[in-house]
This record gives structure tokens, sequence and C-alpha cells, in this order.
């Protein structure tokens, strides 16, 4: 149980070094660099600042490394509620971190294109910073694809905490509610992109989502609760 105990309190300290690290290179040095609606700009800003981008690709790669680790302990957590649904739990977290990796490769492509090498000299410089604003803006776009399966990870996340018995229950009735404020704002983006500054705010509510990793760090498990579970009966729910 003291080893328990322990996970959480790791966890809890992994989730809020990645909720202090992902603003800094998702959102700070987006606002940097890019000059909405201005491709030169833009192009500008990042050949003058490249080192900023190259933070940010490690920031964000710290990120998700961090997340493997925050997803095996979390599922640690919670396996004595139900092991499939920990599972889902698991695979769509790693799933959202896979894509989250795979997304840095729009960041190396503009860091090409605005490399200088000989063989781009086919482009024009025109061309060149339209092809540097694809790929921004498709990198933007993955964002809605990971935070999809970010949102069904907080929704299974918080029926698991809602079911344990050894964590409050208000802890996964929050979760729920972050995981809507994802599902909401990114099938938002995609189905009506226009109003998309309306669903940005829907997005922050996300914010509440820290109280459980304080929770985790603070207070960690009800170990007493947690060892009154029938281990062979609790993983066999569905």
């Amino acid at each position: 149980m003291n080893s328990y105990r322990k996970t959480a309190r790791i966890a809890g300290i992994l989730y809020l070094l990645i909720a202090f690290i992902a603003p800094f290179s998702m959102l700070y040095i987006p606002s940097i660099l890019i000059v909405p609606g201005d491709a030169a700009a833009t192009a500008n800003h990042i050949m003058a600042s490249e080192g900023l981008l190259r933070i940010g690709i490690a920031s964000d790669a710290l990120v998700f490394l961090i997340e493997i680790i925050l997803t095996t302990l979390l599922y640690v957590l919670l396996c004595p509620v139900s092991k499939t649904l920990s599972l889902v739990a698991a695979f769509s977290r790693l799933a959202m971190t896979i894509i989250q990796g795979i997304n840095l490769l729009n960041y190396f492509f503009v860091l090409l294109l605005l490399s200088g090498v000989g063989y781009l000299t086919v482009f024009a410089p025109a061309q060149l910073y339209a092809l540097v604003q694809l790929f921004l803006n498709a990198h933007e776009y993955v964002a809605l694809i990971w935070g999809l399966f970010f949102g069904l990870h907080l929704l299974v996340l918080g029926y698991l905490v809602y079911q344990s018995g050894y964590f409050p229950r208000i802890l996964g009735v929050l979760l729920v509610i972050v995981s809507c404020c994802y599902l909401v704002q990114n099938f938002g983006d995609i189905l009506l992109p226009q109003y998309k500054s309306l669903f940005a705010t829907i997005g922050f509510l996300s914010m509440i989502e820290l109280v459980f990793p304080l929770w985790l760090l603070i207070k960690g498990v009800n170990v007493q609760r947690m060892a009154a579970q029938d281990p062979e009966s609790a993983s066999g729910k569905l």
C-alpha cells in the first residue's frame, strides 16, 4: 500500500511537470513566432529565433517522454478498479503521445525549409514562406487529433477515479467535465472552425484538470480503502 502512495505522488509530480512545460512549447512559443495571416513575417521571426523553435521542439519531446511514464503509473493506480478500462485509458493516452511525437515532424520541416540549403533554391521566397505556413497550420490541426484521444482518456480516467473508492468522487466528476471540454473544443474546431474562438473559451475550463495531480501529490491514495478492494474481483470489472 505504501508503494501505491509513492506511485501516486510521483504521478502527481510528473503530471504537474507536464502542465508546466506544455504551455511554454504549445502556447507561448507559437504566440511569439507566428504572425497570423502573414507567412513572410512568420518565416522571418522563425529565422531570427531558430533557437526558440528548437527549444519548443525539445520541450515537446520532453513532455511526451514524461507522458509514457505517467501513463504507466496511472494504469498501476487504477488497475484495481477495472483492468479493461484502465487499459483503454492507457492506450488512448499513449496514442495521444505518439501523435504528439509525430507532429514534431511539422516543426522539423519548417526548419528544413528555412535552412537555406541549396536544393531549396528552386523555390521562390514566397513559395518557401507559403510552405512554412502550411506545415505550421498542419501542426495546429494535428493537435486537434491528439486532443480527441486525450478527451477519451480523461473520460475513462474520470469514471475510474469516480468508481475507485480510494479517490474522492468529485475528482472523477471534474475529470469527466474536463473530458467534455476537450471533446467539444476539438470536435467543434473540426466541424465549425468559424466558431474557433468560442470553443477556445470552453477549452479554458480544462484548467480544472490540475486538481487531480495536486491531489495525487498532496494526498495520494486512501490506502485503507484501496486495501479493502478485492484485487481478483476488481480486476474483472468492466
